[in-house]
């Protein structure tokens, strides 16, 4: 199959899932690139249609039905990126059900993360550091988002994901689990904390605003990163990598 003009109807449909409400709609979303189309589909994610450059069919081999031969304006179009990747694929969003909560030992939550490449990385992270889920907790940004699924590089399906925006679902979900909030003001210095419990949930807000004080109420525990006095802070992403190699790995 061919496709020439970026005004053809399914290249219209596929720019439509740039926005998070069409992802919503129809349970798709964008993979932009080589790696990203070839470690899904390896991976098992159901892909649907692959536009691929036409000097580059011969990279594609491995879901040549699903191959839809095109041209660079309309690879531009499909893309979120300035310059556009060689292929651009269309996949299905991989659905979890939340029983896997009640046997996990190691679980990510963040609070309220709003930068799309920020929460990449963190998933990308969690996934080189052994934690066995993440759960998104309150209004954060669509792990689908393009920018997070570039982000993730390849790791956004190799761990399970969870939107929980009811405090109570939480509550009843991680009851049992040793919870840990992550504080600057914490008395606990990260290099001498020890886990207590075989169930544990590491809590992260946002770099704005850092955790809820409904969370930190929640928490059984709190850590803290020691850092030279003349450093105030580090990006979210680097304190989720520290402290989950520090007590995952």
């Amino acid at each position: 199959m061919e496709i020439t003009s970026v005004n053809n109807d399914l290249v219209k449909e596929t720019v439509k899932l740039q926005q998070k409400k069409y992802r919503t709609q129809s349970g798709k979303f964008l993979l932009e690139g080589f790696k990203a189309i070839k470690e899904a589909h390896d991976f098992g994610i159901k892909l649907e249609h692959i536009f691929v450059d036409k000097n580059k069919i011969k990279d594609y081999e491995f879901a040549k039905d699903l191959i839809i031969e095109t041209t660079e304006p309309i690879l531009k179009k499909l893309s979120t990126t300035e310059s556009a990747p060689t292929a651009i694929a269309m996949g299905f969003q991989k659905e979890y059900s939340k029983n896997i909560l009640k046997n996990t030992k190691k679980v990510l939550l963040l609070e309220n993360i709003k930068d799309a490449g920020n929460l990449g990385t963190i998933i990308r992270s969690a996934v080189a550091f052994g934690a066995d889920s993440t759960v998104l907790y309150g209004e954060s940004v669509d792990i689908y988002n393009p920018k997070c699924v570039r982000s993730t590089v390849g790791n956004l399906w190799k761990i399970p994901i969870f939107h929980i925006s009811n405090f109570n679902e939480l509550e009843s979900i991680f009851t049992n689990y040793e919870r840990i909030a992550t504080l600057p003001r914490s008395k606990n210095l990260l290099k001498e904390y020890k886990i207590k419990s075989n169930q544990t949930l590491i809590m992260f807000g946002s770099e704005a605003d850092g955790l809820s004080e409904k969370l930190i109420k929640f928490s059984t525990n709190s850590i803290k990163i020691e850092m030279a006095k003349t450093v105030e802070s580090l990006n979210l992403a680097t304190s989720v990598s520290v402290i989950l190699y520090e007590l995952f790995v």
